[in-house]
């Protein structure tokens, strides 16, 4: 079995839609996290055992870095050739992984994000996922929380944004992410 390690991501093409995220990767590939991300404030915490992929694009939202948490599916060089990052923490770890974006790995094998879309300069997206089904999640202000529920076209809408803090189910989710080569 390989050895996995922290990998540096690089930039990446982001093209936000009305039917999701796209992501265009380093080598050209793209895939779309599909569904209008729910929005969310101050922290994310996903259920047990599920991937996460923290998105965090620059000011334009053209552009942005993505970090997959605590994967162990993909080798390192899969990821350095499409410009995605890793990090690998132990439980109770937490690490700040970009300026804004905090991410802690819980004794119950849980991950919590916490962001500050301010701090970070860019909108921060995160992508819940296992084989069953995938939930997308954008971190807002507290204010723009109630704006985004009003506007159920809007891509960073939702239909709960008086949470402080979620616990996530993918499984709840409409459809998982679709890659193409």
């Amino acid at each position: 079995m390989p050895a996995h390690s922290d990998v540096a991501p690089r930039t990446i093409g982001v093209d936000l839609r009305s039917e999701g995220v796209v992501v265009t990767y380093a080598d050209g590939r793209t895939t779309m996290y599909r569904g209008v991300p729910t929005p969310v404030t101050d922290s994310l915490t996903t259920n047990p055992g599920k991937e996460t992929h923290v998105l965090v694009t620059d000011p334009t939202e053209t552009e942005g870095v993505m970090l997959y948490v605590n994967d162990l599916k993909t080798h390192d060089e899969i990821l350095e050739d499409t410009g995605v990052g890793r990090i690998l923490l132990d439980e109770d770890e937490t690490e700040e992984v970009f300026p804004g974006v905090t991410i802690r790995r819980t004794g119950d094998h849980r991950t919590t994000v916490e962001a500050d879309p301010e701090v970070a300069r860019g909108r921060v997206f995160v992508f819940v996922e296992d084989d069953w089904g995938e939930a997308s999640y954008e971190f807002v202000a507290d204010e723009d929380a109630s704006e985004a529920a009003a506007d159920t076209d809007d891509p960073q809408s939702a239909v709960n944004a008086d949470e402080s803090q979620s616990d996530v189910d993918p499984d709840d989710s409409q459809s998982a992410a679709d890659e193409s080569v």
